[in-house]
């Protein structure tokens, strides 16, 4: 689990909704999404996918200023053209890797690596050994590809068709340009594939991560599902829990012409975690950022690639915790780099020159940036996103990079997705909120709307066949924080009768439950088609509030989640359609822990759970994700204590159902044994679902099956009915 909003945070997510079986209630119905801005042809002719009379999809490049347009036959992207001069039989997997100008591309293909250019007639085999290469990647000037092997780092130079080793010391457990678990789940994320290494620019130098886990615990696994359930095998993991030794690592950096690698002069002694490099643009300096094990202190140093030695150029800490910065952009002029920080309490934009000065804010705003979405040097200006004043809003805006000029374009509630022209001249913004399914706006550079390119169409509501979704705001016991809340009524919602509640949960710090003010769509779920309410809301520590709110949850998860879940369960019971007697709350990862948690500690205020891949006790977690918010069980036991379902099992009551996956690498399944354990020996009745060779997650019949059981269990439990 990692705070920030990225890759796995929406996998979890999409695992709750799975579990919940929303999704088809998500997606906004705009024909068949088929109605959507595609690109540009140049900065004044925008291309626009529409359907024609027969509903089939109809390309047309317009010009934004006369509004003429004209059919346009699809151009092929340069992935289609590489894929369609494959040989016949070959594709490009997953796995495989694309050059940077997208003519050529490397295959995994039987554990060896082949490679193709278009011209070619075939793969031309590039290793052939019994060990499998990792993680393929080009050089920038697509001469070259690093990989791993056996853990080790090597490179393949294409044009003298020579293979490099560049390391040589790899075991089971020190490794070279790959990561560590904990490091892949927690630091680099999971669309890094344990990938730890980082071109240089020109190609010449890589830098790498050396990892020595030789005094991490592992955690064993023992895998009994076909074909090896005779005598089974285990599965060993090294895997630090909160308090547990971590990897040490250090930053090496490989000359590609020497094969010799610098090790940048970190203390290797130190407790501390190496992460996210960046290089200036010449390929001279090498920025990395060093985390403390407390995680409240972060810094950028610069190295030298010819002498390991480095300088700090940038220092953040805070009383709590601060995170790595994923998102840094490098100016490619050379001039230094902008990075988006809360050193305001707000994530913001600040621009640094490589000498570690501040060269200018260029926001200041009390709430949130969410992303860089262009930085145009020549003519010094930055589009982003942010939430503007309210947090469930995306607007789009323009800054020049002396932090003047501030322009927001997208006007109105709700979430705004903006296509920017090629030379900035003009902005298409594709738009909708909770009350309507918007439309197509077209702007100018200055942001005067020129005119609406396209309606979304409401269909008239039915209330026997659309559901009714609702966005509102409820104020937590201590009157500090308005939050964010979203109701989804039942098909024929009749105010007279008394409804379940479900609540659908993830929870966890900085990710919200609620994506944003956005149309939802009136095609009924699974939940409205059966007569339940489905509601979600966003507590203090959720990222609306900052770090203001985010703060409250440290030395102390579970906590002030539970608090402000709590206030908006008496909130409902203040509407008199809400049946207290049938309240519900599912959730997956941290939202099957809320789960769990509600249905103990929380169990005067929810009747009814179902839990998918629960941690039940933090000092099960892994120590990065962990110790960031709760410090080490040594150093706050009664954090722990207090946070953990196990402790309140004696408190359950209502009936919870809990899934897990016997193979969960991320989440043991230990947790759920341990919240089993204590509820028997309470003797509490529940019901448990394991899933063989599951992992944190799990798909095919078996995903079926859990939404199958979640589904049987709220309509045993709120109607009487299977």
């Amino acid at each position: 689990m990692k705070s920030t909003f990225s890759f796995k945070i929406i996998i979890a997510l999409l695992s709750l909704l799975t579990l919940a079986n929303r999704l088809d209630s998500q997606m906004p119905p705009r024909g068949g999404s088929m109605i959507r801005i595609t690109g540009w042809t140049d900065d004044t002719h925008y291309l626009i996918q529409t359907l024609d009379a027969q509903k089939n999809p109809v390309l047309k490049s317009v010009d934004i200023r006369s509004g003429r347009e004209v059919i346009v036959t699809p151009k092929k992207t340069e992935r289609e053209i590489l894929s369609e001069s494959l040989p016949a039989g070959v594709t490009i997997g997953m796995n495989d890797a694309m050059s940077p100008d997208m003519k050529s591309v490397v295959i995994v293909k039987d554990n060896d690596l082949y490679y193709f250019t278009i011209g070619d007639k075939e793969l031309r085999r590039l290793t052939k050994d019994d060990v499998q290469e990792v993680n393929a990647r080009f050089s920038p000037d697509g001469k070259k590809i690093a990989y791993t092997k056996n853990k080790d780092l090597y490179i393949y130079n294409l044009l003298d068709n020579r293979e490099v080793r560049l390391t040589f010391d790899a075991t089971d457990r020190i490794y070279n340009g790959y990561s560590s678990w904990v490091y892949m789940e927690e630091i680099l994320g999971r669309p890094s594939r344990y990938a730890a290494f980082w071109w240089s620019p020109d190609g010449n130098k890589i830098a790498y991560l050396r990892t020595d886990e030789t005094e991490v615990p592992a955690f064993t696994l023992n895998r009994l599902d076909e074909p090896d359930g005779i005598h089974g095998r285990l599965e060993q993991v090294p895997y630090p829990k909160a308090g547990d030794p971590n990897p040490k690592v250090k930053m090496g950096i490989a000359d590609i012409s020497t094969g010799r690698t610098t090790w940048v002069k970190t203390d290797y002694s130190v407790d501390q975690y190496i992460a996210w490099p960046f290089w200036t643009p010449d390929s001279k300096k090498l920025a990395i950022q060093v985390l403390n094990r407390d995680q409240n202190d972060i810094k950028f140093i610069l190295a030298d690639p010819a002498t390991g030695d480095f300088t700090t150029i940038y220092d953040e800490s805070r009383p709590t915790w601060v995170e790595f910065f994923e998102d840094i952009y490098v100016m490619k002029n050379g001039s230094g780099f902008i990075l988006k920080s809360y050193k305001n309490d707000w994530e913001n934009l600040y621009y640094y020159g490589w000498d570690g000065k501040l060269i200018s804010q260029l926001t200041g705003f009390n709430w949130r940036v969410n992303s860089i979405e262009r930085v145009d040097e020549d003519a010094k200006l930055v589009y982003f996103t942010g939430t503007g004043p309210e947090s469930t809003d995306n607007h789009f805006f323009r800054v020049g990079l002396d932090g003047k000029n501030l322009l927001q374009v997208t006007k109105g509630p709700g979430m705004h997705n903006v296509s920017i022209s090629p030379r900035g001249s003009y902005f298409i913004d594709t738009w909708s909120n909770i009350t309507t399914p918007g439309s197509i706006l077209a702007y100018d550079k200055k942001g005067k709307e020129i005119r609406e390119v396209y309606k979304f169409e409401r269909q008239a509501f039915d209330p026997a066949k659309h559901s009714r979704s609702e966005l509102f705001r409820i104020k937590t016991s201590d009157s500090l924080f308005d939050m964010p809340a979203m109701i989804t009524y039942p098909l024929n919602f009749d105010e007279t009768k008394k409804y379940p509640v479900i609540f659908t949960i993830y929870g966890g710090p900085n990710s919200k439950n609620i994506f944003g003010n956005r149309w939802q769509g009136e095609n009924p779920s699974w939940y409205s088609q059966n007569g339940i309410v489905t509601f979600t809301v966003d507590h203090r520590g959720s990222g609306h509030f900052g770090k203001k709110g985010l703060d409250y949850l440290y030395r102390c998860l579970g906590k002030w989640e539970i608090l402000d879940y709590e206030d908006a369960v008496k909130w409902l019971l203040t509407r008199s359609w809400v049946d207290g007697k049938r309240m519900g709350i599912t959730g997956s990862s941290y939202g099957g822990y809320m789960t769990c948690l509600a249905l103990t500690k929380g169990a005067d205020y929810w009747t009814h759970g179902f839990a998918g891949s629960s941690v039940t006790d933090y000092r099960l977690y892994d120590d990065i994700y962990t110790e960031r918010f709760m410090d080490t069980p040594q150093d706050n036991p009664e954090g722990y204590k207090d946070g953990s379902a196990v402790t309140w099992a004696s408190y359950y009551k209502g009936k919870l159902y809990m899934t897990h996956g016997d193979m969960d690498d991320n989440v043991h399944m230990q947790n759920s044994i341990w919240l089993i354990s204590r509820l028997e020996d309470e003797g509490k009745s529940f019901e448990f679902m394991l899933y063989p060779g599951g992992r944190h997650g799990w798909g095919g019949n078996k995903a079926m099956h859990s939404r199958n059981e979640a589904n049987k269990f709220w309509l045993r439990n709120f109607f009487g009915k299977e």
